[in-house]
């Protein structure tokens, strides 16, 4: 793929809010689309850290102990292992960075498990 990807276009082949799409793949990692809006689940990522960057708009992301805000072209890098709760008032466009096969919601499953490696 030796082709420019437009991230603006690549966000407007999506509408629903968190459901990752893979853009791109990097050795063993992915780079992922995702909008997000509302209250996400406490979850966590036991075998790998994953990053979190902003493209538009704001977020922020809970943790047991603290709470974050990031936004348009900030990032910041989650632990392994560390609890966390993303969360956006308004509708957010963010880029995740994490290793294939990684499912969104951790081993804690429910509603908001979405399908793993849809490519757009």
């Amino acid at each position: 793929m030796n082709k420019p990807i437009n991230l603006q276009s690549k966000f407007e082949l999506f509408n629903e809010h968190w459901s990752p799409k893979v853009i791109a793949e990097l050795n063993d990692y992915q780079f992922k689309l995702v909008k997000i809006k509302g209250q996400f689940t406490w979850h966590e990522h036991k075998e790998t850290d994953e990053v979190f960057l902003v493209i538009e708009g704001f977020m922020g992301i809970e943790f047991k102990d603290f709470k974050v805000t990031l936004k348009e072209g900030e990032m910041i890098v989650v632990k392994k292992g560390e609890q966390h709760k993303p969360f956006a008032f308004e509708e957010c466009k963010v880029l995740i960075i994490e290793p294939r096969g990684v499912i969104n919601t951790g081993d804690t499953g429910g509603d908001l498990t979405s399908e793993n490696d849809v490519w757009i």
